[in-house]
This record gives structure tokens, C-alpha cells and sequence, in this order.
């Protein structure tokens, strides 16, 4: 028999796929010697010298001989890429494999790479890294072939795309039962894009209530069904017992939970008290979730892999099953419940003075939507728990001037659904003082868990929101330039600094063209376990603490917490893992697990925005002709994008359908310029559009300026894309239009993301 040490060289310098067959035949071994070879190799797999299939194995920690990897990058030429089915889970980054160019047939140069694509690879690994030899390019995944079935003059079917960045229809070549004008998912029949495509799954009714984030789902690839090994821990979690022993008991505590009059779930509670000293003393109470889900359990592989929970206009796809997310982790009025608390103590100007954490029992006094708490507050019949909320955050905000943090005037859409699922109506919502009381308690407790964890040298999942860069700053003050503005690059930037910009800015229209280069200046927030800070909030250490029912960020900041301040409860029953801290995968490998959820929060955001567009669409779809108030988001050669003021919804307006005279791109102005006229089309800019286009199926919207020849824009009013002949999708959003940083976002406030029907902080 071969050692260990023989057989793991054995795989890795074999040039083909190396699995049980192929190192028994290498080695000679026959009848009794391969079934010890079985049990060899499966000791190796548990000692982590192998890993992969009895088919195929390859070294703990490496890449299989042959696999399926995922382009991620493209710097100097060098095209970089990872396997495509790393798990989140796995204790090491994912191996970086610099891809040598593919070949086509003739040994000419093959089909160019670009970031996203799936190449079928043979790999080998050198003194100087992982090199890969593609063989082949693989399909796109299902997201680019879920589209609705038309039928041309001669009855061919096609597939129209219901995503606007694929702009070409497929032929069909098997319905597989589907009919004229229903929403399916479909697979290619052949290598290339030009070849049919074959039904796979019939959806239904595109304009059905509920499609629209059916689509979203599919074509982002949102993980919504749970396995069943999932299911059955967390009914076994939700019969965990609250030991008093082990607890502080909070339930005399008049907490309160103020959320949406339709929140789903409820994972924040907060009380306030005044002090001797002019401060106040204040808990906010948190759902505990660590308690309930657990390192290493079939509930948090499926919660890391989600990552967070998506919010939709008609549904919730919940990180948690729900008996957990709206049942036994909500906080909901007269249960009592496991919580985190966190106690702050607030000084007479505004600054958290010191904190401490606690496992509690709660039993939340109210559960209060923002609206009947400002209402109280308003005419004065508000109960001294409120009264006393408001004080403690009128200091709060104090601070929070003092800090001076990014302010931006970025409006949020809401859609209201009536009980059909049919759209009721769409409207920015109302910014009250109640939701800036919950949301500067939320910030004052994620600082205090930060630096908290700081204090105890514990790993800490920082939310980071970096200062812009310089190239983004150059950008900035060559726009700037154009408008007779000055921006000195010598000074520290900071949020004061382009807060006083837009204060300086009077002409509406100039403010608007200011504040789309300032958030279009701002980089990402992200989750890491290295701080950087965060510039939009203007705070130098921040995490995210107060929503582990929706996002995995908060749980990991619970779990660190447990550990430094030895919260570790009883002994689970059977079936359920016993450590509710950070378990050791969780310490070895936080930078992936941030990497996985800040991809998995971007994948949240776009399908919510899509799905948002949809609705945007579909509620416009009747109103093609009208005429709307817009402004200019973005510039680009091609034209310029718009959104309908007070309601939003991009949409393009191609410089072919400006008129006759040319249009030149002025790139540093972020403008079109007619060259007889003079006519200018600037970023910011406000003017009244025709509604030329509502695509409810892609959320494209199209405009042209009332009174141009129209440039032979197609009109399509509420109803799917005509059935006589394959369509096009919307065009691809360049540049000009702007995505913002997540905390800086479209929801108007660093930190503080809202939704219909929940809050995110």
C-alpha cells in the first residue's frame, strides 16, 4: 500500500483528473488492497490532506484538475479567476488562477474573456502560483434566459428577455407546454448565443401580481426555498427554553418597538431614561438571535448563504425560516423574549459615555408604528416612554450635527399594493422625526458594539464606508470646474466638506447637478473584518449590531460579542450545536464570509431595484404620451437618462431622438451640446418629458423632448412587448447613471436603508 505522503503527491502531479480508480491502477492494487484504499482515502478527507470525489480528488485547499471557474478580474491584461463553486463555508480565500488565453480551433486566438464568464478549465499548480488552461466557455447561468414567449408573423416562437441588459429575442426550439405570452425560464440548446433555446419551466402570467420579484429571484439567483434539514433545526430551535437563571430580566422595562405600520418582523426595541447628571440612561434591546442559530448548524450555513434577508414590495425572501424571523425572534408585544441588550449611557451633549451588553428577557410594552408615535408626539398625548425617547434623542442628534455627516436629499419610492397584488399606488415616503429617533439609537448601539468588541480585542465584522478616492476626486472637481465651482484636493476631505458645497449651491437645478457628482463620488459600503471607518456617518468605528434577524453581519457582531463578554448560555438539547459564540471556522475565515455577505447584500439591492423599475414601469405603462417633470441622472454619448420626479424610474432618451443637428458629448460637463443650437442637455438638469416607453416586463422606461421628431421611438402602452415579431430589451445603464454606495443610497441617509414594510439600518 502506498503511504499518505505517496498518494497526495500522486494527485498532485497527475496530469489527468486523479480519483479512487486512477491511484489504485497507478499503484498497482487489486481486490482487499482497494477497499484499505477507501478507508485511506476517506482518513486523508477527514485529516483535510484531500478533497473532492472518489472520482476526483485534489489537494485540501486546491483546485481540481478539471473544473468550471468564474472570471473576477482582468488587471493588466492578466485575466484572474476563482473556482466557480467555492463554498462561503470553506476556511481559506478561494484560489486566485491566472488564466492563459483560450485557444480556438487551428490554435488561433479563441472567443475573448470577460468578467462573469464561466470557462471549463484544466489547472496546474506552479512555483509561482495556480495557472488554468481553458477548454471551454460555458452558457451564461438561467438569468439572461428567463423571458416571455412571443410568436412572430409566421408563428416561430421566440423568447424576449425580460432583462434589459440582454437585448436580442432567442428562437425557441421546444415550447416544452409553454404558450404565447407566458413567463419562462429556459436553457440553450447550443454553444453560442445564436442557437434556440428550450423551455424548462413555465412561470405564468408576466403581469400577474407577484411576477415581478418572481423574476428578480430567478434572475438573480436569490436562494428562496429552504431545504427541509433547515426547517426542522429551527423548529427544534424554537423550542430552546429562556433560562431566567442565565439571563437579565428586562420584562418590568417599558421598551417599545417602533417600526413600518406593516413591518413583517420586529428586531429592535428601545428605552430611554433621564439621568441626575442632564443625560440619559437608554437600553436597546436586540432580537438574540445567536442564541437560536448556531455555528455550524444546517440554519446558519443557510443563513450565510443568503446572507440577508430581500425585501419586496409583495414578499419577503427571509434570511430565517419563519418561525424564527416572524415568530420566536420578534419582538412582539407581550412575549417574552431573548434579547441583547445594549446599555448606553448618553452625556447632556448628545456622546455615548460608556455601554455594556447583556442576555436579557424582554417583554416589549408596545409595538408601535412611526406614524402613531410621531402623531403622539405631535399633539402631545404621548406616554412619558415616548416623551422620554424623544429627549434622549434630541441629544443624540446634537452630536450627530456636531459630527456633520453626509447629508443627501435621495427621496425613497414606495409601492403600495392593494389586497389583489395589484399596484394601489407609488409615492416617496415621508421622512419623520420617528424614524430619526429609531434610526440614531440603531447608530449610537452599532458604535458602542464596535468599539465594545475593540475594547476586548475580539474580531470585529466592521461596516465600511471608505472616504472617495482620489481618481473620484479628480472627477469631481473637473465637474465642478465646468460650473465655475472649485474643489481643493490639498484639504482633508470629509462629509462637512461636501455637506458646505450643497449648502452653497442656492439654483435648485445647480444643487440637483452637485448632488448627483457628490454621490456619484462616493465609494461602497462594505463588510470587513479591517476598519477603515466610515466616512458617510462620519464615525470612526462602526458595525452593524441591531438586525441579525435580516442580515448575517449582525449575527457574526452578536456571536464576537457572546465570546467577550462570556454571555455563553446553557447546554443545547440534542440535534443542535452548543456554542452560540464565534465558532473556529468563523475566526479563520471572516474575510471570505464578509467578502460572500457584502456580494450577497449587492445581489439583494439590485434585485429589489429591479423589481422597483418593474412596478415603476407597469404603473406607467398606462400613461405613455404624458408628459412628466424629470430630471437629468446621467449623460452619456448615446443620450441621456431621466427620472420622473417624485416617483423616480430611469429612464433613456437617445440623442437620436433629440433632432436634426448633431450633439456633441462633453464629457468633463457631463452634458450633450447641439452644435447649431446650443441647446444643452446637462446631469441635474430639470425639464418636462414625453413617456414615449413602460416596459413592465424589463422596467425600461424610454422619454423624448415634446416636440422632437421622436426619432422613431416605438410606443408600447400596459400590456407585454407585441407578439408579431422578437423584441429588445432596455439599453444597459453606462456611466451617467449613477449607483449609489449602499449606506448613501438611493434610501436617502448613511446607515439607515428603508423599505416598505421594514427598516434597515
Amino acid at each position: 500500500m502506498p503511504s499518505k505522503e505517496q498518494i497526495l503527491e500522486f494527485i498532485q502531479t497527475s496530469n489527468t483528473p486523479a480519483g479512487k480508480r486512477e491511484i489504485a491502477k497507478a499503484f498497482g492494487l487489486k481486490g482487499q488492497e482497494k477497499i484499505t484504499l477507501k478507508r485511506v482515502l476517506k482518513d486523508m478527507a477527514e485529516e483535510g490532506l484531500i478533497d473532492g470525489k472518489k472520482t476526483a480528488y485534489h489537494r485540501m485547499g486546491g483546485v481540481p484538475k478539471v473544473t468550471v471557474l468564474r472570471i473576477v478580474e482582468i488587471d493588466d491584461g492578466d485575466v484572474i479567476a476563482i473556482p466557480d463553486n467555492w463554498s462561503d463555508d470553506a476556511p481559506d480565500k478561494p484560489p486566485r488562477l491566472v488564466m492563459k488565453e483560450m485557444k480556438g480551433k487551428g490554435g488561433k486566438s479563441g472567443p475573448a474573456l470577460k468578467r462573469g464568464d464561466r470557462v471549463l478549465s484544466r489547472t496546474e499548480e506552479t512555483e509561482r502560483g495556480w495557472i488554468a488552461h481553458p477548454m471551454k466557455k460555458l452558457p451564461a447561468r438561467t438569468e439572461g434566459l428567463m423571458g416571455v414567449v412571443e410568436l412572430d408573423g409566421s408563428g416561430k416562437a421566440w423568447l424576449a428577455p425580460v432583462d434589459k441588459r440582454i437585448r436580442n429575442s432567442s428562437p425557441v426550439s421546444d415550447l416544452g407546454g409553454a404558450e404565447a405570452g407566458q413567463l419562462v425560464i429556459a436553457e440553450r440548446t447550443g454553444k453560442s448565443e445564436r442557437s434556440g433555446v428550450r423551455v424548462t419551466e413555465v412561470v405564468g402570467d408576466p403581469l400577474a401580481p407577484r411576477s415581478f420579484s418572481l423574476i428578480a429571484i430567478a434572475k438573480h439567483g436569490i436562494p428562496h426555498i429552504f431545504p427541509d434539514e433547515t426547517l426542522a433545526e429551527a423548529k427544534r430551535a424554537a423550542n430552546l427554553p429562556l433560562s431566567e437563571k442565565h439571563r437579565e430580566d428586562l420584562r418590568d422595562v417599558p421598551i417599545v418597538a417602533i417600526d413600518p405600520a406593516d413591518a413583517r418582523d420586529h428586531d429592535d426595541a428601545i428605552w430611554a431614561s433621564p439621568a441626575d447628571d442632564g443625560g440619559y440612561e437608554a437600553i436597546i434591546a436586540i432580537a438574540d438571535v445567536s442564541y437560536y442559530v448556531r455555528p455550524g448548524g444546517a440554519l446558519d450555513r443557510e443563513a450565510r448563504k443568503r446572507g440577508n434577508s430581500v425585501y419586496f414590495p409583495d414578499r419577503v425572501v427571509p434570511m430565517l425560516p419563519e418561525v424564527l424571523s416572524a415568530d420566536v425572534c420578534s419582538l412582539k408585544q407581550g412575549e417574552d423574549r431573548a434579547a441583547m441588550a445594549c446599555h448606553i449611557r448618553i452625556s447632556p451633549e448628545g456622546k455615548v459615555t460608556s455601554w455594556r451588553f447583556t442576555r436579557a428577557i424582554v417583554r416589549i410594552a408596545h409595538n408601535i408604528a412611526y406614524e402613531d408615535a410621531q402623531a403622539q408626539i405631535d399633539d402631545g398625548s404621548a406616554p412619558e416612554y415616548l416623551v422620554n425617547l424623544w429627549g434622549a434623542w434630541k441629544l443624540l442628534s446634537a452630536a450627530r450635527e456636531a459630527r456633520d455627516p453626509l447629508e443627501l436629499e435621495l427621496p425613497e419610492r414606495r409601492v403600495i399594493l392593494d389586497e389583489k397584488g395589484q399596484i394601489a399606488e407609488i409615492a416617496v415616503r415621508e421622512r419623520l422625526d420617528a424614524h430619526r429617533v429609531v434610526e440614531d439609537f440603531m447608530i449610537a448601539a452599532n458604535v458602542a458594539a464596535a468599539k465594545a468588541l475593540e475594547a476586548k480585542t475580539a474580531p470585529v465584522v466592521y461596516r465600511v464606508h471608505e472616504p472617495p478616492s482620489r481618481e473620484k476626486l479628480i472627477a469631481l472637481r473637473e465637474y465642478l470646474g465646468t460650473l465655475g465651482r472649485k474643489l481643493a484636493l490639498g484639504q482633508v476631505v470629509t462629509p462637512s466638506l461636501f455637506n458646505r458645497m450643497l449648502k452653497d449651491v442656492t439654483d435648485e437645478a445647480e444643487k440637483a447637478q452637485v448632488m448627483e457628482a457628490v454621490l456619484r463620488t462616493q465609494m461602497q459600503a462594505y463588510y470587513g473584518p479591517t476598519n477603515a471607518g466610515h466616512f458617510g456617518l462620519a464615525l470612526g468605528s462602526y458595525a452593524h449590531f441591531t438586525s441579525p434577524i435580516r442580515r448575517y453581519s449582525d449575527l457574526l457582531v452578536h456571536r464576537a460579542l457572546v465570546d467577550a463578554y462570556k454571555l455563553e448560555q446553557p447546554k443545547a438539547p440534542s440535534g443542535i450545536p452548543e456554542t452560540t459564540g464565534l465558532s473556529d471556522r468563523d475566526r479563520q475565515s471572516l474575510q471570505q464570509v464578509a467578502d460572500a455577505i457584502s456580494q450577497a447584500e449587492r445581489r439583494a439591492m439590485e434585485a429589489e431595484r429591479d423589481t422597483i423599475d418593474r412596478y415603476v414601469a407597469a404603473w406607467l405603462s398606462g400613461r405613455v404620451g404624458e408628459t412628466f417633470d424629470t430630471r437629468i441622472t446621467g449623460v452619456q454619448s448615446f443620450g441621456f437618462f431621466a427620472t420622473i420626479v417624485g416617483l423616480g424610474g430611469d429612464g433613456l432618451v437617445p440623442v437620436s431622438t433629440l433632432g436634426r443637428e448633431h450633439f456633441r458629448y462633453d464629457e468633463a460637463a457631463q452634458a450633450l451640446v447641439g452644435s447649431e443650437s446650443g441647446t444643452r442637455y446637462a446631469s441635474g438638469d430639470r425639464l418636462k418629458l414625453e413617456l414615449a416607453e413602460a416596459n413592465p416586463l424589463t422596467g425600461a422606461l424610454k422619454f423624448e423632448v415634446p416636440g422632437s421628431d421622436g426619432g422613431g421611438i416605438e410606443r408600447r402602452g400596459n400590456r407585454p412587448p407585441p407578439r408579431n415579431k422578437p423584441t429588445r430589451g432596455g439599453p444597459k445603464k453606462g456611466k451617467g447613471a449613477p449607483r449609489q454606495s449602499h449606506d448613501q443610497g438611493k434610501r436617502g441617509r448613511p446607515g439607515n436603508i428603508r423599505h416598505q414594510g421594514r427598516k434597515k439600518r
